[in-house]
Order: structure tokens, then C-alpha cells, then sequence
């Protein structure tokens, strides 16, 4: 028998906020109702709905002006529809919004995948930032971030205390790194037992894995995240024209 999982709370809030920028609800240029209107008109939690509105600013349904609000675009022109770039997000992830939690900043030795990405030798030492992801359904996300020690030098990374306004602006803010391009890989395993724990998932349950890849505009990798994605907390979605 096969049983529908229905997708979790941001996505449905995602998709709800699309309807009714469609059908004129909210209508192209129109001011968005706030962070706490939201909260209080769909009984939602707030990390819920930051991360909601940050997939539709990212996909380009609205986008925010400084002292003004949050506005309506419309559906994107450049696509009927695009997809939700789960790479970028991680970037741009604002650890200050109360999201989840910092559980680890340490100096580690480069996994396999993830030195290959850097362009190192496995066993490497790197700085390893991970960030477990929550919403209203549970721990979600687990986002282990890796970073060259030379970086980390120069920067904040290797703080324990969260980083305002996401990875990527603390990179070219404090790095002087432009991440120019990402590039994402994703494969279905295993959770391993630590990944399972926190997560909450039974052990070897199956997951969504994603490696996160940063590049400058030379190519160089300075930043690789691997995300673990529940497998029945997430919906990957894509539609595109066959014209």
C-alpha cells in the first residue's frame, strides 16, 4: 500500500504564499504582510516563515527593501516556475533567525567528499561549523559546513556563537571571498547513527544527501556543505518548459 507524506510546513507555506500571488491575493506590488502577520494568520512558527520567505526572495517572488517591507514580484519570468536552489539557501541561511542551533564549531579532518571538493588531501584539517536545522515537524536538517583553516583564520568561523546574515555575506564580508557560483550533488543513503540521533530518525533510515559546493570566479572551492535532508520532511520540486 502506498501512503502519501504530506510535505512539511514551509514548503506548504511556500506553495500557499504562490497561490495567492497568482490569483491576486497579493497582487505584483503590493506590500507582503510581515513576518508576524504571517506567524499569527496561518498559526505558524516563526523560523517557519522566515524560511518560507527566504525560498520566494531566492526564487525571485518577492524581494525585501531595507526600512520598507517585503514586496510582491510575481511569478518569476524567467521560468514558469523555479526550482528552490537548497545550495544557496544553506549560504544564505541567517544562523541569527533562530532556525535551529550551532552544535559544533571545531577543527576537523576532512571527510572524503568533501576534501575531494576542496581540493585537498582526504584527512586534511579543516573547520567544520554544523548547524542543525528545526521547524514546527522536528530537526530537519543537519548542515555540516567546511571551511579552509586559511579562511577560517580571517574570518569569524570559528566562532560559537551564530553568524547574522548567513555564510556567504560573512565569507565576502570578512573572508573577502566572492562565492561566484555553487554547485550542488545529491544522493539518497543512509542516515549514519550520529546523523539519525539528531535528527530524530530511526537508525539507518533513508536520507537525502547534499554537498554544497562554493566557488570564486576562478573556480575555486572555498566552501563545501553536507546536508543531511530528513527524507520525509522535504519535497524537491521542478517544473520546466519542454518547448
Amino acid at each position: 500500500m502506498a501512503y502519501e507524506v504530506a510535505p512539511p510546513k514551509y514548503v506548504r507555506l511556500v506553495q500557499t504564499l504562490q497561490s495567492r500571488i497568482e490569483d491576486g491575493t497579493y497582487p505584483a506590488g503590493s506590500l507582503l504582510p510581515s513576518e508576524h502577520q504571517l506567524v499569527q494568520a496561518f498559526g505558524m512558527s516563526r523560523p517557519t516563515v522566515v524560511r518560507a520567505l527566504q525560498i520566494l526572495r531566492q526564487d525571485g517572488w518577492i524581494e525585501s527593501q531595507q526600512g520598507r517591507g517585503t514586496f510582491v514580484r510575481g511569478r518569476p519570468e524567467s521560468s514558469r516556475a523555479t526550482p528552490a536552489r537548497r545550495g544557496l539557501e544553506v549560504m544564505e541561511r541567517d544562523e541569527d533567525s533562530g532556525s535551529g542551533e550551532l552544535i559544533a564549531v571545531t577543527t576537523v579532518d576532512l571527510p572524503r567528499r568533501a576534501a575531494s571538493a576542496l581540493g585537498l588531501p582526504p584527512g586534511a584539517k579543516a573547520l567544520l561549523r554544523r548547524w542543525l536545522v528545526r521547524d514546527e515537524d522536528g530537526p530537519s536538517d543537519l548542515v555540516s559546513s567546511y571551511f579552509p583553516l586559511e579562511l577560517a583564520e580571517r574570518t569569524d568561523l570559528a566562532s560559537d556563537q551564530p553568524l547574522p546574515g548567513g555564510l556567504r555575506a560573512h565569507l565576502e564580508s570578512r573572508g573577502k571571498v566572492r562565492i561566484d557560483h555553487i554547485t550542488e550533488r545529491i544522493c539518497a543513503r543512509r542516515a549514519g547513527d550520529q546523523e539519525a540521533e539528531l535528527l530524530e530518525l530511526p537508525a539507518g533510515e533513508p536520507v537525502l544527501g547534499l554537498l554544497v559546493i562554493g566557488h570564486d570566479s576562478t573556480g575555486r572551492a572555498w566552501y563545501v556543505a553536507d546536508v543531511v535532508l530528513a527524507g520525509d520532511r522535504h519535497e524537491l520540486e521542478d517544473v520546466y518548459s519542454v518547448h
